[in-house]
C-alpha cells in the first residue's frame, strides 16, 4: 500500500463532510447523544419505540403520539404471502444479511411510492421498514431451523413481539428489557460507514429502499459483524480454563482478537460503557440451565483483561447476550439492522433536506503521474499503444 500524498485522507479520516442534527459522539466525555439526549439516559428510562420516534421526528413523543406511533407500527408488521414465499426460496446457505438485503429491495420493487421522495412518503416507508424487518429476521431464523414462521402479535411491544415471532413465547420482562436496551444503544452512531453509504446513495436522489439496501451491504463485511465474530471466538476457546492460554497464543500469532477496540477507535465507542454483559440473559431462552460460554465473559471477554489494554466493543457483551437469549449467531447483525434502520432512515431524510451530491475527488498516481517526460520518450512509449 502506498503512502497517501499530503492532503489526502484515505477513508475520509478526519474529514467533516456535512452537518447533522441526529446524533453526535462527544469524545471529551466519551458519550453519545441522540437529538441532544444522552444515550445512557434514553436506555435507562425510555422504550425503543420512543427512541425510534425521537430519531425520526426530532423529539420524544407524548402519550398520544406514542400510542398512535405504536398502533401504526404494529399494523405494518405482517408480511404478505409473496414476500414469505420469496424468503423460503432463498438458499439456506446464504447469510441472513443477504436475506435482509433482498427483502428490503423487494419491498421497494413492490412499493408504488418507491420514487416519492417527499418527507411524508419517507416517514411512511421508514415506519414500514421498522415494522417489517423484525418479521423478516424472525421468519428467516425459523426457516433455518425447519420451523414455520410465526405471525406478529399486534398486542405485543416491539421487543416482545420479536421474541414471540422467533420462539413462540416471550421471556421474563428483565430479558426483554435487556434486549430492548441493546436496540436503543445500536439505533444510531453518526456518520459510520453504513450510514454514510446510505447518505451517498441518497445524495444521487435514488430511493430510500436503495439507500437502505446499500447500507445493509456496507454492514455485511466481517469487520462490521463483530458481534458474530465474538461468539465464534468464544466457541473456539470452548473451556474457560483455556482462555488465558488461548489469548496468549493468539497474541503471539498476531491474530486479531475480536470484540476489542483498537487505541484509535476506542475514543469513538461511547456505547461500550453502557453495553454491559449478559446480565439477566444468563439462561438461553427456552432451555434449562445456563450456558458454559457465559463463564468466558469474565475471561478474555472483559476488555480490561486484554494485555494491551484495549476496551471492549459493544458487540462483545451483546453478542454473548444474544446467544444466551437463544438467537442464532448469524442473526446477530440482522438484529442490529432492526435497530439501526431508525438511524439510517433519519439520515436519509436529513440528507434530502439539504442535499448535495457526495462526490469526492481522487488524486491520480497511476502511469504517467510523475514529472513530465521528454516528448520524444513519451512518443516512443506510446507508439505501439492500441486505440482507446
Amino acid at each position: 500500500m502506498t503512502t497517501p500524498a499530503p492532503g489526502i485522507h484515505r477513508g475520509l479520516a478526519g474529514v467533516v463532510v456535512d452537518t447533522t442534527e441526529i446524533s453526535t459522539v462527544i469524545q471529551e466525555t466519551n458519550s453519545l447523544t441522540y437529538r441532544g439526549y444522552p444515550v445512557q439516559d434514553l436506555a435507562a428510562r425510555r422504550s425503543f419505540e420512543e427512541v425510534a420516534y425521537l430519531l425520526r421526528y426530532g423529539e420524544l413523543p407524548d402519550a398520544a403520539q406514542l400510542t398512535a406511533f405504536q398502533a401504526r407500527e404494529r399494523a405494518l408488521r405482517p408480511l404478505d404471502r409473496t414476500t414469505l414465499e420469496l424468503l423460503t426460496r432463498l438458499p439456506g446457505t446464504c447469510h441472513p444479511m443477504d436475506v435482509l438485503r433482498t427483502a428490503v429491495s423487494f419491498f421497494g420493487a413492490e412499493d408504488p411510492t418507491e420514487d416519492d421522495g417527499s418527507p411524508a412518503a419517507h416517514h411512511a416507508k421508514s415506519l414500514t421498514l421498522l415494522a417489517r424487518l423484525p418479521t423478516v429476521v424472525a421468519a428467516d431464523q425459523r426457516r433455518r431451523r425447519d420451523l414455520p414462521p410465526i405471525p406478529p402479535d399486534p398486542a405485543l411491544g416491539y421487543a416482545e413481539n420479536f421474541f414471540h415471532m422467533c420462539f413462540g413465547s416471550v421471556p421474563d420482562p428483565e430479558v426483554v428489557r435487556c434486549f430492548e436496551i441493546s436496540l436503543i444503544l445500536y439505533a444510531e452512531h453518526s456518520f459510520n460507514a453504513s450510514t454514510f453509504t446510505a447518505r451517498v446513495v441518497t445524495s444521487t436522489l435514488s430511493d430510500l429502499y436503495s439507500a437502505v439496501t446499500a447500507a445493509i451491504g456496507a454492514l455485511k463485511g466481517p469487520p462490521r459483524r463483530a458481534n458474530e465474530a465474538v461468539m465464534h471466538m468464544l466457541h473456539e476457546i470452548g473451556d474457560p480454563a483455556r482462555a488465558g492460554a488461548w489469548l496468549t497464543e493468539a497474541l503471539a500469532a498476531k491474530r486479531k482478537i475480536m470484540g476489542f477496540a483498537t487505541a484509535s477507535t476506542a475514543r469513538r465507542l461511547p456505547r461500550t460503557d453502557h453495553a454491559g454483559g449478559p446480565g439477566p440473559a444468563g439462561r438461553p431462552h427456552g432451555h434449562p440451565g445456563g450456558d458454559p460460554l457465559a463463564a468466558l465473559h469474565t475471561r478474555p471477554a472483559r476488555g480490561r483483561a486484554h494485555p494491551q489494554g484495549h476496551p471492549p466493543e459493544p458487540g462483545l457483551p451483546r453478542g454473548l447476550a444474544y446467544h444466551l437469549m437463544g438467537f442464532d449467531i448469524p442473526a446477530f447483525t440482522p438484529i442490529f439492522v432492526m435497530s439501526r434502520i431508525t438511524g439510517w432512515t433519519a439520515h436519509i431524510t436529513e440528507q434530502l433536506g439539504h442535499n448535495a451530491l457526495i462526490r469526492p475527488l481522487a488524486s491520480y498516481d497511476g502511469e504517467g503521474s510523475g514529472p513530465p517526460e521528454p516528448a520524444s520518450r513519451a512518443r516512443q512509449r506510446g507508439a505501439g499503444a492500441p486505440d482507446a
